[in-house]
């Protein structure tokens, strides 16, 4: 069996999207990797970048010529300041020049020099080709964006295992039923097995601090789109919503940072219509921020990253006033094996499944997640992770003008409550009397997923997309 790490399934990068911002930006370090190991690099004398399928359709909404103009300057999208994006970008288009990773400069014409080609490659809906003009050579390599911010160098029609993580777990998972039986085996909870396989690859510490560098990443992506005013950028001109709710919810108890912040809020009233209210305004901060290129964490991908987030967040401040790391680490652990068994089994890519593959799939690692943090048994919290998926099978990937706006922020509101809902449901629930496991229901959302139509798959060929005009908006 192939391993995917947790830290695969939440990485930290840059909106608004993972397949199609965070991919091609990976793409294109990994492609200067490729030179330099061939020792190609320095005799680069051009380069030019044309991109194919739903990278080229959605490319424009999706920053994905911004990621790659990035990626081949050597930004980090870990560690780069957002707010230097823009001044970056507006260099390499006035200068008509590239810092080729920093290290050379190049003559580079945006508009000439990545090509958005309509058609698809047959291998994936997301490829991308890199050309490098090498003493009168053209030396050209092409990777496929595969979901979530991995990204393969080639991955067979329909096939649903290539991986850029392979390693060796002492409990390999594929699939729900392989982690069920090391938890009866071993005696322990889901969030204990997934940490010691995490624990056969990385130090202890290195776990420990990594997951607190993905949860801080998360809450201040919340703070900020809590505490950030006006429209989205792209030409739709949505409205930040999660400001105008958060100065309706936030009471009346000082704060100056986001872990104050947590306390604030736990003293604000908890009614059943201000849960819904503190749920949606967590999930669609995060969003807000995903599509104005900030800071975020995939979960699995950049278009669902707000409903990990934002559960985590409820469980802390409205479920449970005494969380602490250990909740935190527990539920990303669980999480994090969840949204990995999707991937194995499925996929976790709109451009292949639809929305049901991202907001579907963040919900289902969410409610799983939950329902080992209120105390139930690792049968129920794949039942959660079922009835979560359950009820987003043959969700459309439909975004208005190819930006991660409409109805992709709203939907991560609405996926972030049915995860709630869902763990509620199977702490009620007698595993036993479960008519359709976990896998059963990652099966049938890959075959819904390769019946779909494919203007329905992150495209803005249809539904919503072609539905709702964009300049009366």
């Amino acid at each position: 069996m192939e391993c995917i790490s947790v830290f695969d399934m939440l990485k930290i990068g840059v909106g608004p999207s993972s397949s199609h911002t965070l991919g091609p930006w990976r793409a294109a370090e990994r492609w200067i990797k490729e030179l330099k190991d061939e020792k190609e690099f320095d005799a680069v004398e051009k380069i030019s970048v044309d991109l194919f399928g739903s990278l080229s359709l959605t490319g424009k909404g999706h920053a994905t010529d911004y990621a790659v103009m990035l990626g081949l300057s050597g930004a980090n999208p870990e560690t780069i300041p957002t707010a230097d994006i823009d001044r970056l970008i507006t260099s390499i288009k006035s200068n008509k020049e590239i810092s080729f990773n920093g290290e050379k400069s190049l003559v580079f014409h945006p508009k000439t020099d990545i090509v958005f080609n309509k058609k698809f490659l047959p291998f994936h809906s997301n490829g991308m080709t890199f050309t490098a003009h090498v003493n009168g050579i053209k030396l050209k390599s092409t990777f496929y964006s595969i979901g979530g911010g991995f990204v393969v160098k080639e991955e067979l029609k329909n096939s649903k295992k290539n991986f850029e993580i392979k390693c060796s777990f002492p409990y390999p998972i594929d699939k729900g039923t392989d982690l069920l039986k090391f938890c009866n085996v071993l005696n322990k909870p889901i969030s204990e097995v997934v940490f010691d396989n995490e624990a056969s690859i990385r130090p202890k510490e290195a776990i420990d601090s990594e997951l607190q560098r993905i949860w801080d990443t998360m809450l201040e992506c919340m703070y900020i789109g809590c505490h950030t005013e006006g429209n989205l950028p792209g030409g739709l001109n949505v409205r930040r919503r999660a400001y105008d709710m958060h100065q309706s919810l936030k009471g009346e108890s000082p704060y100056s940072n986001p872990v104050e912040w947590i306390y604030a809020i736990r003293d604000t009233e908890v009614k059943f219509r201000q849960i819904l209210k503190w749920v949606s305004c967590f999930a669609l901060a995060v969003n807000e921020v995903n599509a104005s290129l900030g800071r975020v964490v995939t979960a699995p991908t950049n278009g669902s990253a707000g409903v990990i987030p934002a559960v985590l967040m409820y469980y802390l401040v409205i479920e449970n006033h005494d969380g602490n790391f250990e909740d935190i680490k527990r539920f990303l652990l669980v999480a994090g094996e969840i949204g990995s068994i999707f991937k194995k089994g499925a996929t976790i890519s709109a451009a292949m499944g639809g929305c049901q593959a991202e907001i579907g799939v963040s919900s289902a690692m969410a409610a799983g997640a939950l329902t080992e943090l209120l105390g139930g048994t690792p049968e129920q919290v794949l039942v959660a992770s079922e009835i979560a998926m359950e009820h987003h099978l043959g969700l459309t990937c439909d975004p208005i003008g190819g930006l991660v706006q409409i109805p992709c922020i709203e939907r991560n509101a609405m996926g972030a409550i049915k995860a709630i809902n869902a763990a509620e449901l199977a702490l009620d629930t007698n595993p036993e009397n479960v008519k359709v496991p976990l896998d059963k229901v990652i099966n049938t959302m890959w075959e819904t997923a390769k019946d779909m139509n494919t203007k329905y798959k992150e495209t803005s060929e249809g539904g919503l997309a072609v539905s709702v005009n964009m300049a009366d908006c």
